[in-house]
């Protein structure tokens, strides 16, 4: 543990400055009060796997605070709330032991799936699809070669690490194979970089989410089998696109218009997501996990202004900015991560070393892939901010816990190995962008990219 909060303690010194030697801090009273308060929950809990009911709801009140001052936090710092969320995760799990890992696993599959279908159904309506065309074959190529090259990292040192199997190591791999989009839409918002730029990382993000879904499922299932054939996974791939497609754009689309009609109505949005509910079991009953489709669906909600131009029918003015919609999303995401840390282990260090070590490795593989992706037409600042848009989050997270509700060997360990990636990815990300700040950013130039200046191309 000692290890992830000199990583938070070094996020904040770099926003902040120097905070002085770390060695000052007396952590003796600290320890003492945490021992004090363990024992105090423990008479609580009266050695069940979950604590009493004031217990937990105290503990959800702490998680709701800590969202809501995080989020506050990341506005005003950029550094992102994920870190303090897991870390509260493993405090009231592992350290405390107000809730047990074993009681979470049980209510694994409802909030695994009910995170996974709000985290794609917000990053579609996130998405403007009229911008991410003009740099969607930068994104196409950052995702897939970053896809391709962090899977392959992470499978290698599984496989030779812990001996897995190579099905087992390459499942690993392809879970933290993308950036997180949950974290990569809201960090491109508070950094003054081209618009370019923040459409470009926020689409590759979307699509790495989609990617590490479908691929993830497919392991899962070979898994289970005993075997895995590359012409099952093209079958599989393939009807997973055109079940998501088909679903998302033929139920999305009328659905739009029918939203028109529906104004600002009161239980409009419950309908909204009692719709994506029925297209996530529809979409699993053909062979799809439903994150595509989900995504899908709320691309068309959210560019309904621009298809409605289109499709010539007129569009009443409509929040799209829901507020359930935003209120829902933020308690997902903030007890998903907390979840996360629940599940985590702070006394197998070789789970600590290994993550960190893999995203380091992604971190380095980054660069490659965006200095081989990226043209001069780019800024140094833009192409800065991109060599550290690692972060792994919530589509991580959640798929970490599927192989606990599937029986896959070696269940217990995607989660704790994830978490230290996830949190160490973030670290990264947030110490790379704070130094990224100190570049001024040039003036946009019309019509497209932040030209490079002729200074910048002799500091590269």
């Amino acid at each position: 543990m000692s290890l992830i909060f000199f990583g938070i303690l070094e996020l904040i010194r770099v926003q902040f400055g120097d905070l002085g030697s770390l060695d000052a801090i007396d952590t003796s009273f600290l320890l003492e009060k945490i021992n004090e308060f363990q024992n105090f929950v423990g008479t609580l809990s009266q050695d069940s796997p979950i604590a009493s009911a004031p217990v937990i709801l105290l503990a959800a009140g702490v998680i709701i605070f800590l969202g809501v001052a995080g989020e506050a936090f990341f506005k005003k710092t950029g550094i992102p709330d994920v870190a303090f969320l897991m870390i509260l995760g493993v405090i009231i799990g592992p350290v405390l032991g107000i809730i047990q890992p074993e009681v979470m696993i049980q209510i694994v599959p409802y909030f695994a799936a009910l995170a996974l279908i709000i985290i794609m159904f917000d990053g579609g309506l996130n998405l403007d699809l009229k911008q991410i065309v003009k740099t969607a074959h930068f994104s196409f190529t950052l995702a897939i070669l970053g896809f391709i090259l962090s899977v392959t990292i992470a499978t290698l040192a599984i496989h030779f690490a812990l001996d897995w199997s190579w099905l087992e190591s390459i499942l690993l791999g392809s879970i933290v194979g993308g950036s997180s989009s949950a974290i990569v839409f809201g960090l491109v918002r508070n950094i003054r970089i081209s618009e370019e730029t923040k459409n470009m990382l926020s689409f590759e993000s979307a699509l790495t989410d989609i990617l590490s879904t479908i691929i993830a499922f497919i392991l899962f299932e070979a898994i289970l089998v005993g075997q895995f054939d590359l012409q099952v996974l093209e079958e599989t791939l393939g009807r997973a696109i055109v079940v998501g497609l088909v679903l998302g754009f033929g139920v999305g689309i009328p659905w739009m218009y029918v939203s028109t009609k529906l104004g600002n109505a009161q239980h409009a949005y419950m309908l909204t997501l009692g719709i994506l509910f029925v297209l996530f079991f529809l979409a699993n009953l053909f062979g799809e996990s439903g994150a595509l489709t989900a995504l899908v669906f709320g691309l068309m909600l959210g560019n309904r202004r621009h298809l409605a131009r289109i499709l010539k029918f007129k569009l009443p003015r409509i929040e799209l900015d829901d507020p359930t919609h935003n209120q829902l999303t933020f308690l997902v995401r903030s007890f998903f991560f907390v979840f996360v840390g629940l599940m985590a282990s702070i006394v197998q260090y070789e789970y600590v070393i290994l993550g960190v070590g893999i995203t380091i490795a992604f971190y380095l593989g980054r660069i490659v892939v965006s200095k081989t992706t990226l043209t001069k037409r780019f800024s140094l600042l833009d192409r800065r901010v991109t060599y550290s848009m690692i972060p792994r989050g919530l589509a991580a997270a959640v798929l970490a816990t599927f192989p606990l509700t599937l029986g896959l060997p070696n269940a217990e360990a995607y989660p704790q190995i994830i978490f230290f990636i996830i949190l160490s990815s973030v670290i990264i990300t947030t110490v790379g962008i704070g130094r990224s700040k100190k570049i001024p950013p040039p003036e946009p130039k019309e019509g497209g990219f932040i030209k490079k200046p002729p200074e910048d191309s002799q500091k590269e």
